[in-house]
């Protein structure tokens, strides 16, 4: 299960990684489309005005030029013969443009060649422009060159117009071709496209260099936090540099320094802690076996006692008994916490095993049983009943009879713990009121007790965190509900086959000459299995 947590904590590690990593370089790469757009954008623009600008004036200068050198030597009325000619000669400039020129009554129209350019081909609008008289500007010039750009068969023109001076002066106009610009642009375009492309492949190059130096030590940073939360505390990062994240390096390294320092105190306490309950109960053992001789002489002759005296007798040997109870349980908590309880695994009826608890401590009457004969499972019978009899005595004492104790197999592991041929389940039901929710989360704590008004209990608050300690011994779990009829509801479920990391753990202690047939657990009984 820590494996399986482990991984997923680093492939969500990776995913958030890689969303940074995503993010820095879609930042770069708009960024880098931004400007390289933007540019491009100004730098066609200027060069289309430019080129355009280019081709223009030197058109229109050449036909100004031509069209007063041409019809200058025209007499004042000339023919359509003479306009013929005037045109065909003005169309020899270098520029490649056409000439249409129409007499000032509009009789003649003389076209340099009809199947490029026409009359019809002249905007209204230009023919309007170049015949309006200018008012309010210098007589000697009342009529200027206008142009306009068209766009016939999806191919650009200029088009201008202009008349000449003079009584019976005719009107030029000429066309000239802006295809050859147009290509010009259109090759700019490509060039400013394919600049743009490779400026935004190299922004996002850049932004994976530049996102790799920043989360490296980002990703350095998180495994070493993740190897951190695992207790690997002598995790250290190298520091590189004088920047921000070496500073976060420094501050990382000290405050896992502080940590591993504080958890080594901590556990230097915990463990001498855990050595003074296990030499304080051992020691207890040797006093409290003689007080507890003495006890029970005194209880059988409690009888012959003054009537006075009798109840203070009756009371010591209670305590005394709930002494020894306490001893020997902090013996098995001290067992555990130090990790030396081991099993001593055999093949067992579990209706056997059930029946054998209750009926040595006199339960039969009080509860009911549902169990099947025939289950046989291997597993510890001195800790399974030390189970039982703090799950079933936990639940006579606060939630009344009858309790059910019900026994059944599982044929689908409950957990990965529980794998094999299926799980053994035990539930113990009782009557009663029921387990408060805010208690449910600590019924298996140390010393947890739900009324604080009663901490001297006959309990000592460690029989269902013992019991807890002995199913995980197993492999197995404790849960605790309630029941949507009323009471409470505990669950033990046992793998059963998991005896064979018993049997291996029972044959290496022997082997090294430790293991379960000790002192201490050969001096555990039964009664440690009371409810606590």
């Amino acid at each position: 299960m820590s494996g399986g947590r482990r991984l997923i904590g680093r492939v969500r590690g990776a995913l958030r990684v890689t969303s940074l990593r995503l993010r820095l370089v879609t930042v770069f790469a708009l960024v880098a489309l931004t400007a390289a757009v933007s540019v491009s954008g100004i730098a066609y623009w200027l060069n289309r005005d430019a080129v355009l600008t280019r081709a223009q004036n030197a058109a229109l200068d050449d036909f100004h030029k031509s069209l007063g050198d041409s019809t200058g030597a025209l007499p004042a009325a000339p023919t359509c013969a003479l306009l013929r000619g005037a045109a065909g000669e003005m169309t020899g400039s270098t520029q490649n443009y056409q000439v249409v020129l129409v007499s000032e009554d509009g009789e003649c129209t003389a076209e340099s060649d009809p199947g490029v350019f026409t009359a019809e081909m002249i905007p209204p609008s230009l023919v309007e422009a170049v015949h309006t008289v200018r008012t309010g500007e210098d007589d000697a010039a009342p009529y200027h060159l206008y142009w306009q750009r068209i766009v016939r068969d999806d191919d650009p023109y200029l088009i201008g117009g202009a008349r000449v001076m003079g009584d019976g002066g005719p009107t030029g106009y000429m066309l000239a071709s802006l295809a050859p610009e147009r290509d010009d642009l259109q090759s700019l375009t490509w060039s400013l496209g394919i600049a743009t492309a490779l400026a935004l492949v190299g922004s996002v190059l850049l932004a994976q260099a530049a996102a790799s130096t920043v989360l490296r030590p980002v990703q350095r940073l998180s495994d070493a936090a993740q190897r951190l939360g695992e207790g690997k505390l002598s995790t250290r990062l190298e520091v590189q540099g004088a920047d921000e994240l070496a500073e976060l390096s420094r501050t990382f390294n000290r405050t896992a320094e502080a940590l591993e320092e504080r958890v080594a105190d901590l556990r230097a306490r915990e463990e001498s802690s855990r050595r003074f309950v296990a030499d304080m109960s051992h020691e207890l053992r040797t006093p409290m076996t003689a007080i507890t001789a003495v006890t029970e002489v005194l209880e059988e002759e409690v009888d012959n006692l003054d009537p006075m005296i009798a109840p203070a007798v009756s009371l010591v040997v209670s305590e005394t008994r709930r002494l020894n109870d306490l001893v020997e349980n902090l013996m098995e908590v001290t067992r555990f916490d130090a990790g030396t309880a081991r099993m001593v695994l055999d093949d067992v009826d579990v209706a056997d095993q059930v029946t054998a608890c209750i009926d040595a401590r006199a339960w039969l009457d009080a509860v009911e049983l549902d169990a099947d004969r025939g289950i046989m499972v291997r597993l510890d019978p001195r800790r399974l009943d030390v189970i039982l009899a703090n799950l079933i005595g936990n639940a006579l004492k606060h939630g009344g009879s009858p309790v059910r104790v019900s026994v059944r197999q599982e044929r689908v592991p409950a957990r990965p713990a529980a794998d094999g041929p299926g799980a053994l389940v035990i539930e113990v039901a009782d009557r009663g009121p029921g387990i408060p929710e805010e208690v449910l989360p600590h019924v298996f704590d140390r010393f947890y007790k739900a009324s604080a008004s009663r901490p001297r209990s006959e309990g000592s608050g460690l029989g269902l965190s013992i019991a807890l300690e002995n199913a995980h011994l197993h492999g197995g779990e404790i849960s605790a509900r309630n029941a949507p009829e009323g009471g409470a509801v505990f669950t033990l479920r046992l793998p059963r086959d998991g005896g064979a990391d018993g049997d291996r753990d029972r044959d290496r202690d022997r082997a090294a000459g430790t293991g379960p047939d000790t002192d201490q657990d050969q001096d555990q009984d039964q009664d440690e299995g009371r409810n606590g």
